[in-house]
């Protein structure tokens, strides 16, 4: 007969079996993390992370502190990286740079041409 010390703690087989669980849902899914791009050196987890399906957010402000063309190579670095794996990868304002894996695009509003009317509220 079960105790009824603790009638909400859970057996070690449905700890394992949560946890299986837990791991499959991890697999396959896509995560939206943020990191910050201190070095050249952590180009290398970057690449992993998005490798691995991941959306990156990187802050470049730490690294753009201490050598810009530091930065620049980064980019670069970043931007052959993306197109070579089919992934895409944008600026957002001054500070970060978004990338992501193949499996999503980023949405590039196109500019309005001049001799087009710009709608407005009526």
């Amino acid at each position: 007969m079960p105790s009824l010390s603790n009638p909400f703690r859970k057996s070690k087989k449905e700890e394992k079996e949560t946890a299986k669980i837990g791991a499959e849902m991890v697999q396959g899914k896509t995560f939206l993390k943020a990191m910050l791009l201190r070095d050249l050196a952590d180009l290398d987890a970057v690449k992993n992370e998005v490798r691995s399906g991941n959306i990156l957010i990187l802050r470049i402000t730490p690294l753009a502190n201490k050598n810009v063309e530091d930065v620049k190579r980064a980019v670069n670095e970043l931007c052959e990286f993306a197109t070579s794996i089919g992934g895409d990868i944008a600026r957002l304002g001054e500070e970060r740079i978004v990338i992501c894996p193949p499996n999503v695009k980023i949405w590039r509003e196109k500019a309005s041409v001049a001799s087009e009317p710009i709608p407005t509220a009526a």
